[in-house]
């Protein structure tokens, strides 16, 4: 399964952003490109996400959402969702898909769909590594 998810994520690559998207070649934010993996991967999604800004919610919405239709992970391994948090305090308020050792799939405003190293900047504000429900 996690093949399927690294396939599926890497599928988005050249989405351009759009705020709360979630339409492979058309548009997608972070969390659109959680939610399409899903549909593409497990089928139906668990919950649709109310509205949300531009940088996710005020409070730990992400991480509460992750915590009730995720499985906590204590090591990154493909196909995992990664949360992070843009500041030192701030709530997580980003995600991407790991692909592999030290890779990513993610957008953010102003930028397509992406596979990126995951940079120290990136592991210095992870708040939280989960995988998909069933991923072996």
């Amino acid at each position: 399964m996690r093949t399927a998810i690294v396939a599926a994520a890497r599928g988005w690559i050249g989405t351009p952003y759009r705020h709360q998207a979630s339409l492979k070649g058309v548009g997608y934010d972070c969390l659109g490109l959680l939610r399409g993996v899903w549909r593409e991967v497990l089928g139906a999604e668990p919950e649709a996400p109310g509205p949300y800004g531009p940088a996710g919610g005020a409070g730990e919405e992400l991480l509460a959402a992750a915590r009730r239709h995720l499985v906590p992970s204590a090591e990154i391994r493909p196909g995992d969702v990664l949360l992070l948090r843009w500041r030192d305090g701030e709530p997580a308020r980003h995600c991407a898909i790991a692909t592999g050792p030290g890779r990513m799939v993610h957008a953010h405003a102003g930028a397509a769909v992406c596979e990126v190293a995951l940079a120290p900047w990136w592991s210095r504000h992870l708040a939280g590594v989960f995988s998909f429900p069933g991923a072996a």
